[in-house]
This record gives structure tokens, sequence and C-alpha cells, in this order.
């Protein structure tokens, strides 16, 4: 079974919990934290959360009250492709063109129904390769030029 690793602060961990009980039959779940609704600091969850998605070369959640704060975090870190989404159609892109391995939601922008069906479009879409894969290669600085 496929893993995936969800993370979240205090403003996402709501959301957090439904998202991993809506995969548990399709994925194994990786749970980084939060578990609370105390204060806690979103960069040392997006910091473990990708560390995890590298070290297992699988995807990641990350949620927080908007998305935004672990997104910026998250994409500081080489080999991470976090996407920031709002809808269906950006979950399916961000695959198909961007190959992100990081979903990025904000709890208190989306609704829960909303979320289910970003997260099940992440999961569903497949990389497109091709000019993406150059794209994708440029992003990431490996590609040289004489």
């Amino acid at each position: 079974m496929r893993q995936i690793v969800f993370g979240a602060d205090h403003a996402g961990v709501g959301l957090k919990n439904i998202l991993c009980e809506h995969l548990r039959t399709r994925f194994e779940i990786l749970d980084v934290g939060t578990h609370s609704l105390e204060s806690c600091d979103y960069p040392l969850i997006a910091q473990q959360l990708t560390q995890k998605v590298l070290e297992k070369n699988c995807w990641g959640v990350l949620i927080c009250g908007s998305g935004i704060g672990m997104s910026m975090v998250a994409n500081k870190t080489p080999g991470i492709r976090a996407a920031l989404c709002t809808n269906e159609y950006m979950a399916t892109m961000s695959k198909m063109h961007n190959n992100a391995n990081v979903l990025c939601l904000g709890e208190r922008i989306i609704g829960v129904d909303l979320a289910k069906a970003i997260l099940d479009a992440f999961v569903s879409a497949s990389f497109a390769g091709g000019r993406h894969q150059r794209r994708v290669d440029l992003f990431e600085g490996s590609l040289h030029h004489a």
C-alpha cells in the first residue's frame, strides 16, 4: 500500500484528522502531527513532513489555517514541490504539469467536502512528463547550460 504523510498545525488539525480517515483504506497514513489544538509552530511540522516525503518517496499533505505558511516553508526544501490548492483543477494540474509531491490546504479557507474532493483529485492525477519534465528540471535546477 502506498504511503502518504500528513501534517498540520493547530489551525489545521481538525481537517487533517478527517482527511487521514478519508484515505485510510487506500493509503498507509503517516501522521507527523500536530495532534492537539494547542498552538504550535507550523514551520517545524512542515520540515518534518518534507523530510518524510523525501525519505519515503511518497506524497505529503500539509494543512494550516490558510495553507500559505505551510506551502512557503515546504517549498524551501530541495526536492519538494508543494502546491496550495483551493479546487480540484488546481490539484490535478499541480500533479500533471508540476509533479507536485505535497498538497497544501487551508482549513479556514475550504470546507470538508471540497477538501476531500481536492485530495482525491491530487492522489488520482499523474505527472504528464514530456515537456513538463523539462520545466520541473529547470525548477529543480537540474538542467545545466553550457
